[in-house]
């Protein structure tokens, strides 16, 4: 009898509409695959409508808030309902860009430096000399990230309105030139390395990440072979030093521009990375030789409670 899946998505987050569209490529393709998948749009109800289902695994498909840092993870435990992605303690962490960024740097993986403001201090005066970015704490998909260019006068003033909705305390880090390099890591081994480059614009924004055509993925990208091997190395000594488990990715910055400075820093680690038509680490499966179909096999066949 095959496995019910409950496939999780959508939720309240700014990135529900990412999830809608990830879960339903999953569910898709996992009913490709002969499970038997229902799909469950997460509310305020969700612990009584998955006692009710009694799945015998939950796809975490939840993008942002709620889905990604540890808040559903926790609920899947309680409910002893096995799941996919990582547990409590690595979802929390990874999700917090500061506290996650202390754990990498400990474990020797380059990250940015940078220091944590409150928003209207950063919107009175540069918080750093310009250029710099300002990310809200704990959110994915470039939501909220504010790029001050060179030469600015004055600090984003967004900042200090109302419609910032992204907490009070905000991360400033230097804006590190050249290449946007992301990795994705499956259990115990790094996939591909791909260079994504915005179609139109100069950064790779939440438009560029989900738009069809918003992006340029070069796989693989076009790397001295021990850059490819070190970008390997740091994303799987990130998802390790965070207690990451199944599948996660992480975002690098490479500045190989002339006279640069030669850094490359992992910038975070995504726990829930996109799974939709666009997204990255379907594509680097692929790449390695993985359908979709199996990629969302093998994470169901990963699943399991104390991740």
């Amino acid at each position: 009898m095959s496995k019910h899946v409950a496939v999780l998505l959508g939720g309240t987050s700014a990135e529900r509409e990412v999830s809608l569209s990830s879960g339903k490529a999953c569910a898709d393709a996992l009913e490709g695959e002969g499970y038997r998948v229902t799909r469950v749009d997460v509310g305020p109800d969700i612990a009584s409508v998955l006692t009710a289902l009694k799945p015998d695994v939950a796809f975490n498909a939840l993008h942002g808030p709620d889905g990604e840092d540890g808040t559903i993870q926790g609920l899947l435990e309680i409910l002893r309902i096995p799941y996919t992605h990582s547990g409590v303690l690595a979802s929390a962490l990874a999700m917090n860009k500061e506290q996650a960024k202390t754990v990498m740097r400990a474990a020797g993986v380059d990250v940015p430096e940078g220091r944590i403001v409150n928003r209207r201090e950063a919107a009175g005066t540069h918080p750093l000399p310009p250029p710099y970015v300002v990310k809200p704490i704990a959110e994915g998909s470039s939501v909220g990230v504010i790029i001050v260019r060179d030469g600015r006068s004055h600090p984003p003033q967004i900042l200090a309105s109302e419609e910032w909705t992204f907490g009070e305390q905000v991360l400033v880090e230097p804006y590190i030139a050249g290449r946007e390099l992301t990795c994705g890591v499956m259990g115990d081994r790094a996939l591909g390395v791909i260079e994504v480059k915005a179609a139109t614009g100069d950064w790779y924004d939440y438009d560029a990440k989900y738009a069809p055509g918003g992006s340029v993925h070069v796989l693989p990208a076009e790397l001295k072979p021990n850059v490819y091997q070190r970008v390997q190395e740091l994303s799987l000594t990130a998802h390790q030093a965070l207690g990451c488990r199944g599948v996660s990715r992480a975002d690098l910055r490479y500045d190989d521009t002339p006279g640069g400075t030669g850094l490359l820093v992992v910038l975070e680690v995504n726990t829930q990375p996109g799974m939709t038509q666009t997204s990255l680490v379907p594509e680097m499966a692929a790449h390695a030789g993985l359908s979709f179909g199996e990629l969302v096999r093998w994470m169901v066949e990963d699943a399991s409670l104390n991740r």
